[in-house]
């Protein structure tokens, strides 16, 4: 009786937990604009507009789309590119290309100043290089199609928004990297509650790190980079700390007109994911065991619940939360028009990514902070430094 007990209770969260998926992923979907579905007026007068991209080590991918972001047919453009203290080939494409195209200023960062993230510290310098009225703070890996810059402006001038994140496309790789991916979105998308964000009385806010369009005059009523130095989430931070200082902000899905490479495999995956021990788990190696256990208990609710047939009523409430994973699933698909099946293989994509934060919990335990870009940020650092906060 006491183990029924215990399956009928965990069948109850995995319902409450399948239901805020289903109905999180219809209010995205339903609030979120696809920006290449906007039709908005071209002002008379284009601002000019600053594209900041730092790039670290990023040889393999940045000429590429460098050159997708020098063929938009934006009137007023400069790009502000850095070169992070990289150790590859990027210092070389990045003096090439400002050499070739004058729209490019190139800077090289050779020495971090304490206290700073390198990718913060590169973001802040960009925009103080930069000399325009908006500032497009964007990746070093992201493509663009022709019209991304001039269609995402004009949606921001004409819906007087101070800031406008937009979702890029994620191309595919491996099943097991999509999976893991589509697993990580879904739970990002709604957990920050994206059909708010553009609701100025609610505290729902995002950032992307691929395109973080901003009104330079709002960026200057914010604390600033400085006050983000140590944020290892400095994209999300961003808008959250737009969002607080009374920005108006807005979010696009901009299929078609971004895209990028997140991760080729799982041994990327495995390496980008190793700043959740700061990011997700505030540098707790406990925090990161719970949030594992807890992740792959409410991923397997449904197959669990299914299973327990002899209990009355639980096999049902499995096939009800198959089905509201499916649906969200596919929903999600559709919307980033992508392919559904990895998002059915959610709980085993679970296991996966329990194994990649219980890596990075690991090694930042051991190492007592976190590596990034070749550079050791101490844990004590990290939680002063530390900023997002999730509503």
């Amino acid at each position: 009786m006491v183990l029924n007990g215990i399956l009928i209770a965990y069948a109850f969260l995995g319902c409450i937990y399948w239901l805020w998926m289903l109905v999180g992923t219809v209010r995205i979907v339903r609030a979120v604009p696809l920006l290449e579905q906007v039709r908005p007026p071209q002002p008379e007068i284009w601002p000019r507009l600053s594209l900041v991209i730092p790039a670290c080590n990023e040889a393999e991918t940045l000429e590429s789309a460098l050159r997708s972001v020098l063929q938009q047919d934006y009137p007023d453009v400069e790009v502000i590119l850095i070169d992070d203290r990289s150790t590859d080939g990027t210092g070389q494409i990045v003096d090439r290309m400002a050499a070739e195209d004058e729209r490019i200023r190139a800077f090289h960062v050779e020495l971090l100043p304490d206290g700073w993230l390198g990718k913060v510290h590169a973001l802040s310098l960009g925009s103080e290089k930069a000399t325009g009225s908006w500032l497009l703070f964007a990746d070093a890996d992201v493509h663009m199609s022709q019209g991304a810059l001039r269609r995402s402006v004009s949606y921001a001038l004409e819906q007087k928004l101070d800031h406008l994140a937009a979702l890029p496309d994620i191309w595919p790789t491996s099943l097991v990297v999509d999976a893991s991916v589509a697993l990580f979105c879904r739970i990002f998308l709604v957990a920050l509650r994206l059909w708010a964000v553009g609701d100025p009385k609610s505290r729902a806010f995002v950032g992307v790190g691929a395109f973080n369009l901003v009104r330079r005059e709002a960026l200057r009523q914010t604390e600033g980079f400085a006050w983000l130095r140590m944020e290892v989430g400095d994209d999300v931070g961003l808008g959250m700390m737009l969002k607080q200082s009374g920005a108006a902000c807005g979010l696009v899905n901009a299929h078609g007109l971004l895209g990028l490479q997140w991760y080729g495999n799982l041994t990327e995956m495995a390496r980008g994911a190793e700043k959740a021990y700061s990011s997700a788990a505030r540098c707790s190696l406990l925090r990161i065991v719970v949030m594992c256990a807890a992740l792959i208990a409410l991923e397997w609710a449904p197959w669990v619940a299914f299973a327990s047939w002899r209990i009355p009523g639980l096999m049902w409430s499995g096939v009800a939360m198959l089905l509201a994973a499916a649906t969200s699933s596919i929903i999600l698909a559709r919307w980033t028009r992508a392919s559904f099946l990895p998002g059915l293989f959610a709980p085993f994509a679970a296991w996966i990514a329990s194994a990649i934060m219980m890596r990075s919990g690991y090694l930042g335990h051991q190492r007592g902070g976190i590596v990034w870009r070749g550079t050791l940020y101490p844990k004590a650092e990290l939680l002063a430094g530390r900023r997002l906060t999730i509503p």
